[in-house]
């Protein structure tokens, strides 16, 4: 890569030169002398072959190329300023990245509402955010991958923070030949149907959660497809009420009038990687996952209030 001829000293230099309306101004804000200035300006002009000001009575007015050029050497030199603060931060302790790793049935929205507000306090900190389905959660934690996990069941070995339960419902298109029926269904109406189940992405001991043992079965990646295939008439499912409720309210998706087992509400957990005491980027974060978390679900797109 060819190396730059021109120094992030320089194009702050014309910018202050711009910006307070000349080389004595600007030598003033710098604590340089004028004729430092100068030499600067004029050997930037000389390093790039052509004209960034001209001199209009007694102010420096940019050309039309040195506008261009001014406009992009500032975030040039913003960009430049903020890697040095990420530097001082991690220098303090701050982590340049925290891992979070999300079972997929988890409202994304509460998630939104918690990186939204973590933003302004990240200090350059990234959030790399992975999703997974049921033992995927727990394989990616102990493979020690990620910083931060939320899983749907409890994983043996680790303390996780209760967060709150998300609702599973049983639903088929209206049509379906289950609401044909016209009656409570039970397990045995269920079996002779075809359900499709989320495949679990974990590697090692995959689950077949929530599957009954239907003769016929079809198994998706996801479960937006999941909701897809189920809201085109193709088998029944049990769904993230939150996922679907669009579906509900206008008739494309309804619930299984079951006897027993219609809803189910797993608790959701909040787990950290044992093996490493969490920083304080990840701290904050975890804070606001668990302040969104106890919030009603509704008020997870309503506009987040700065932080106290």
């Amino acid at each position: 890569m060819k190396a730059p001829r021109v120094t992030l000293d320089q194009w702050r230099t014309l910018q202050a030169v711009v910006d307070q309306g000349g080389f004595a101004q600007a030598a003033e804000v710098l604590h340089r002398s004028q004729s430092s200035i100068s030499y600067t300006v004029a050997r930037m002009q000389e390093q790039l072959g052509m004209p960034l000001l001209r001199i209009e009575g007694r102010k420096a007015v940019l050309t039309e190329a040195g506008d261009v050029l001014l406009r992009r050497s500032r975030q040039l030199v913003k960009q430049a300023s903020q890697l040095e603060d990420l530097a001082h931060h991690m220098e303090q302790g701050w982590e340049a990245e925290v891992r979070l790793v999300v079972d997929a049935a988890y409202p994304s929205a509460r998630l939104v509402r918690a990186l939204t507000a973590f933003m302004p306090q990240s200090r350059g900190c990234r959030v790399r955010l992975r999703e997974e389905v049921l033992s995927g959660v727990e394989e990616v934690l102990k493979e020690g991958v990620t910083d931060l996990a939320i899983s749907g069941y409890s994983i043996p070995g680790y303390l996780g923070a209760e967060m709150s339960s998300v609702e599973f419902i049983a639903v088929a298109h209206p049509d379906h030949p289950l609401h044909r029926l016209q009656r409570e269904l039970s397990f045995q109406d269920l079996e002779t149907q075809m359900q499709v189940v989320i495949r679990d992405s974990g590697r090692q001991q995959p689950r077949d959660v929530g599957w009954l043992g239907a003769e016929q079965r079809w198994t998706v990646g996801s479960l937006a497809t999941a909701a897809t295939f189920v809201g085109s008439g193709l088998g029944f499912a049990w769904l993230p009420r939150h996922m679907i409720e669009r579906e509900l309210n206008d008739g494309l998706l309804k619930p299984l009038p079951l006897d027993q087992g219609g809803s189910r509400n797993p608790q959701f957990y909040l787990y950290s990687d044992k093996d490493k005491p969490l920083g304080p980027a990840a701290e904050i974060l975890v804070e606001l996952i668990q302040r969104f978390d106890a919030a009603p679900l509704n008020a997870a797109f309503a506009a987040p209030q700065p932080p106290a």
